[in-house]
């Protein structure tokens, strides 16, 4: 029997969840206030001995019911706080009440240790396969006056550096309760000396994912999206950083929400330098009515210690999400390589063009063909039709189904294009639901390239559209499907909600489209599902619930392709990185690159193509043919391989990423230099995560390197000549086959 992850001392009142690796420190202070002791390495034994100091401290007041001066919820470091209280810190919830009144004081109640992992209801979530993965921890606050009572969840996982945190309040009342705030957690840290800077992944549309590291300053910084998505714009991952830190050394604590709508991560360095990060749904222009014996559930967080630098954290989010958050048939299959048809032909496509993309790609070994936006109701431009999901008669004339039957005759799987939550005025479906489009009563609704948001928190809206999608999919052999969502939500308004509940739109409509993710999903299991927002406007860790891979980025660019994948691989692993080859001059910045390299960055991610293939001069098809020759021998190692960052290219004019598979007989090296220069300076690269004892044999040259050569000395990059320049190494444990 396995031994609980989870102590509680009775005595003094400590929970202490602890593995292998880390260890969360929890105490009930006097009054029965939860104060939060530690979160990082592993301590074997805590014998109560980080006691927050008492002082008085002017204009920061007792804590109610306690009368001791030096007793201030204003400097406390606390699990979870509440408006009021004489706590001035950003809070993690406010909770209003019918007469107005907004404060609330949370106070122990109980607890709870359950083995394994329970789901979360209605929302993607971390997950367990056995129980004896991981205990739960189940702290049941309560308002001291009032049954309002607030369940905060703690998972820790036997192997992984991980701990699960949500929370869940209960209206046991008799009055109604308006929620204007709730996080999902909250992480109050007295030692401001060990985490001083902060990272995010902030970015805009085609320039997704950026890392941006600052120091943290007295005050509070917001990292949040008010667009209704997890966005272009902030991506909902932050990380804490000591000073030191960088990819391979010092502490870090990375914070990922599982939730893919509105979402806000605030820092606080308070008046005597600690530390307050709460985070979950933003608290901007949401509002949630709980009616007696209501319950709300918030999205999950899911925190990673690491003390070997942020590559350690990301390798345990990589484990993490590809392996206990993604689903399904795909989760570990090896992802086909596909062509799309969207650059190649736009809408201006018939069953001849498509004919001949097809006849190209069977030739090169390509292994799926999607079609794109253009097939259904009358969409020649993107100005009509979307919320039709029918076949645009006519202008494909063996039909859809003809299309997938000529795509699965020549050997290749079919995929194609939905866009499922949005609605054109010029549609059959506004024709007869106008209602269902999200608008504003008397006010013409904001247009986003033509389109309009359906109000998917309304359940005949997500019946309707489920409906149409089920008998394309039911009569067609799809074997993929891009789900796409290209423009951010406005005129946040569902006219099937009264007024008080206007500030709940924005969170059912993202309840609504997980339900319809998941509906579909798991009626159609065959079918690869992938994300996109406009590129990576929803990539974030709820929607790989649902789909195991999403569209990076509309920017095919190889060059700026290297810091969005650099960036995204810091939260997300590089099975959920889609990347595509296209042609050059590229489409987004007019750059020219050459083949190999736009092969070699699209390589370190899941491949495709994204171009006319029929256009291709026969040098070009026979380099792709090797392309894909050589990505189907190094598929299971770039996809499923321990991903590690070397060098940055947010640093200087040389980039690096390594492959190292489980076992590490076999290492795939990225090299790329950016600008070339009349006298180069001679770079070199160390690797890392080798076995130090074994041999590794360059696959190209036949030269041996032992593993602490590669890691100690390194290798010199080629001596390139002209810019944008890539080479990809790969090395194998000497005798392997």
């Amino acid at each position: 029997m396995n031994q609980s992850l989870i102590t509680f001392d009775e005595q003094s009142k400590i929970f202490h969840l602890c593995n292998n690796e880390i260890s969360y420190i929890i105490k009930v202070e006097e009054g029965g206030v939860l104060a939060h002791i530690y979160f990082g390495k592993k301590v074997g034994t805590y014998h109560d001995h980080k006691n927050y100091p008492r002082r008085d401290r002017g204009f920061s007041g007792n804590v109610p019911g306690q009368n001791e001066r030096a007793y201030s919820k204003d400097t406390l470091p606390q699990e979870y706080s509440s408006h009021g209280s004489m706590d001035y810190r950003v809070p993690a919830s406010m909770i209003r009440r019918e007469n107005g009144a907004n404060l609330t004081d949370l106070r122990y109640n109980s607890y709870e240790i359950i083995s394994g992992k329970p789901p979360l209801e209605g929302l993607p979530s971390a997950y367990v396969l056995e129980e004896k993965e991981a205990d739960t921890l189940v702290i049941t606050l309560k308002d001291r006056f009032e049954d309002i009572y607030l369940d905060l969840s703690y998972t820790i996982y036997r192997d992984r550096n991980v701990i699960a945190r949500s929370a869940n309040i209960r209206n046991l009342t008799n009055g109604s309760l308006r929620l204007e705030k709730i996080a999902s957690m909250q992480l109050d840290l007295t030692n401001s000396g060990r985490y001083q800077d902060v990272l995010s992944l902030p970015g805009a549309h085609v320039k997704e994912r950026q890392v941006n590291r600052e120091k943290i300053a007295t005050g509070i910084k917001r990292f949040e999206s008010r667009r209704g998505t997890s966005s272009h714009h902030m991506n909902s991952f932050i990380a804490l950083l000591d000073a030191q830190a960088n990819e391979f050394h010092g502490e870090v604590i990375g914070i990922h929400l599982v939730y893919s709508g509105n979402h806000c991560f605030e820092v606080e360095c308070d008046q005597i330098n600690q530390l307050r990060l709460v985070a979950g749904i933003n608290d901007y222009n949401f509002s949630w009515g709980l009616q007696p014996k209501e319950h709300f559930q918030t999205p999950e967080v899911l925190l990673v210690y690491s003390d070997s630098g942020l590559n350690q954290m990301s390798q345990t989010f990589h484990h993490l999400l590809r392996e206990r958050v993604a689903r399904g048939k795909h989760q570990f299959a090896e992802r086909p390589i596909l062509v799309n048809n969207w650059e190649a032909t736009y809408f201006d496509f018939t069953n001849q063009k498509i004919e001949a993309i097809v006849d190209e790609a069977a030739d090169l070994g390509i292994e799926m063909f999607v079609l794109d936006d253009g097939w259904f109701g009358h969409r020649d431009q993107d100005n009509s039709s979307l919320g039709d999901w029918f076949e645009f008669a006519g202008k494909l004339e063996k039909g859809l189904k003809g299309v997938a039957d000529y795509v699965h005759q020549k050997g290749l799987k079919f995929g194609l294009w939905f866009e499922p939550e949005m609605i054109s005025i010029d549609s059959t479906l506004y024709h007869e639901h106008p209602d269902y489009l999200m608008q504003v009563p008397g006010r013409e609704p904001s247009s986003s390239r033509d389109q309009h948001l359906l109000d998917m928190g309304r359940k005949e809206v997500r019946e309707n559209i489920q409906q149409q999608m089920e008998t394309i999919l039911d009569v067609t052999e799809i074997d993929y499907i891009k789900w796409d969502m290209n423009r951010s939500l406005s005129d946040v308004y569902s006219t099937a909600l009264a007024s008080e509940q206007q500030g709940e739109t924005a969170h059912r409509y993202m309840l609504g489209v997980y339900e319809l993710m998941e509906n579909l999903t798991q009626k159609y299991p065959d079918i690869l599902w992938e994300g996109c927002s406009g590129g990576g406007g929803r990539f974030d860790a709820g929607l790989l619930y649902y789909m195991p891979q999403s569209w990076a980025s509309d920017n095919t660019d190889a060059m700026e392709r290297l810091k969005i994948q650099y960036g995204t691989s810091i939260a997300y692993p590089i099975s959920a990185i889609t990347a595509h080859v296209s042609a050059v001059p590229n489409h987004q910045t007019g750059r020219i690159t050459s083949l190999q390299t736009r092969g070699d960055v699209a390589m370190s991610g899941v491949l495709g193509y994204e171009l006319d293939l029929t256009m291709l001069s026969e040098e070009e098809k026979n380099e792709i043919a090797e392309q894909i020759k050589k990505y189907q021998e190094l598929r299971p190692l770039i996809q499923y391989g321990n991903f590690v960052r070397l060098q940055s290219p947010f640093e200087g004019n040389i980039t690096s990423w390594l492959f190292v598979s489980d076992d590490q007989s076999e290492a795939l090296l990225f090299i790329c230099r950016l600008l070339a220069n009349a006298q180069p300076v001679f770079n070199e690269v160390r690797l890392k995560g080798l076995a130090e004892e074994f041999f590794y044999e360059d696959q190209t040259t036949g030269e041996v390197y032992s593993g602490t050569e590669l890691m100690n000395i390194g290798i010199y990059y080629p001596d390139f000549y002209g810019d944008f320049q890539t080479k990809m190494i790969h090395f194998k444990k000497q005798g392997d086959k």
